[in-house]
């Protein structure tokens, strides 16, 4: 898997790096220093996923992941980097398009399995922290619930909250004693229906409708 590093800090650039470079399976192909220099190397370099500081000079994470996600046909997953799991820039940054969050001090085997777990895109970063910060951003709900929310049949609202719930296609079969391929297929429905890119914005669009409530 190809791998682009954006942060403005170049040591912590090298210390991802490392880390990364370290697995057979992972490669840093390419470093940026500011969120302009990440779009313009994502868009040459085509990486797999892109590890997005959120707060960068000349444009942040959140205007750089959109700007990625517009303008390439097939863009790669984005995780933003932060320092602090409850920054407004972070769930700005998840609602723009990030597939998930990691923190700065993150250790460096859950690192490598964030990179992993994203570029599969068969289950949520951490989702009890994504929870927690869709709910604490649930305000933004609007009066009525969008058109999506009546057009979702039974099985497929079900699979909306264990999707939150942060469980797998494999855990999704095995929850509603079906096979996986009817399972990744409930997971694609549910998707297209809420026109969420992938399962963090399936869960950020159940909660700022209403479809799901904290607590």
């Amino acid at each position: 898997m190809r791998v682009v590093v954006a942060d403005d800090e170049r040591l912590v650039r090298t210390a991802l790096r490392v880390i990364l470079d370290a697995e057979p399976d992972l490669e840093v192909v390419g470093e940026a220093a500011t969120g302009a220099q990440a779009v313009s190397v994502v868009r040459e370099l085509r990486p797999d996923v892109v590890l997005m500081d959120v707060r960068m000079p000349e444009i942040d994470g959140i205007r750089a992941t959109e700007q990625i996600l517009a303008t390439l046909s097939e863009p790669p997953r984005i995780v933003v980097v932060t320092t602090f799991e409850n920054d407004s820039y972070v769930y700005d940054a998840l609602r723009a398009g990030a597939s998930g969050f990691l923190l700065k001090r993150a250790a460096a085997e859950d690192l490598v399995q964030a990179v992993r777990l994203v570029a599969r895109s068969d289950s949520l970063l951490f989702p009890a922290a994504l929870r927690g910060l869709a709910a604490e951003h649930a305000a933004r709900r609007p009066a009525a619930p969008p058109p999506w929310v009546a057009r979702l049949t039974d099985r497929e609202s079900e699979v909306l909250r264990l999707l939150a719930a942060g469980l797998t296609n494999a855990e999704i079969a095995g929850r509603l004693l079906v096979g996986p391929a009817t399972a990744k297929s409930h997971v694609a429905a549910v998707l297209a229906k809420t026109g969420a890119r992938d399962r963090t914005q399936a869960v950020i669009k159940a909660y700022e409708s209403g479809f799901i409530t904290p607590g």
